[in-house]
């Protein structure tokens, strides 16, 4: 199931955790994708030490399956730099393409699978959706909770930190995430949602 990279085989999908890069926006909610990307390379054993397509990268088998790990570095209102030059480089649909990100509609602890749809009002994978011209992406949303209504804009609330419960909380989501990802590699998308939605 889980492993290390199949040798000489090129990158049969792509799973991209959405998010900022600089140190002001670590453990922030914005970040979830990158924090999910982080938590599944390190149960891959791979490590995101390469900088390509404008990206922390690295390559790891999961599911049978070759994948690319992406943290795009163009900041997440220009996702789709990153995904869409990957994308052209291997040669992969955008049904080959995972999209992780933060999801304000989805209480924290709550996660959604998505085959493919509109951006919902995330700038990540609006520029995604548009640069690519599609929106058949599969994406995992986890939640990062509605804006309290003492945060007068909702720029602070999704760049504001998790508490240390949160935290502890995404841990278990971050670890549905991957078993999600793993099916959806495998084609089984439809299970994915039906065990984690």
């Amino acid at each position: 199931m889980f492993g290390r990279t199949k040798t000489g085989g090129a990158p049969e999908f792509i799973i991209v955790g959405l998010g900022n890069p600089d140190r002001k926006y670590e453990n922030t909610r914005h970040n979830c994708g990158w924090l999910a990307v982080d938590f599944l390379a390190e149960k891959l054993g791979c490590r995101l030490n390469r900088i390509k397509f404008k990206s922390f990268t690295g390559t790891a088998e999961l599911g049978g399956k070759n994948v690319l790990l992406m943290k795009p570095t163009t900041y997440m209102n220009n996702s789709g730099q990153a995904v869409v030059e990957a994308m052209s480089f291997y040669k992969l649909k955008p049904e080959n393409v995972i999209v992780i990100f933060d999801d304000v509609s989805l209480d924290v602890g709550k996660m959604r699978i998505r085959q493919k749809g509109s951006d919902g009002g995330q700038k990540g994978m609006r520029s995604i959706i548009y640069l690519s011209g599609s929106d058949a992406f599969p994406r995992i949303k986890i939640g990062i909770g509605a804006k309290p209504e003492h945060y007068g804009d909702l720029a602070d609330w999704v760049l504001s930190k998790f508490s240390a419960d949160e935290r502890k909380t995404l841990d278990t989501v971050f670890d549905n995430a991957c078993g999600a990802a793993e099916l959806m590699v495998q084609g089984k998308t439809d299970r994915a949602m039906n065990i984690y939605n």
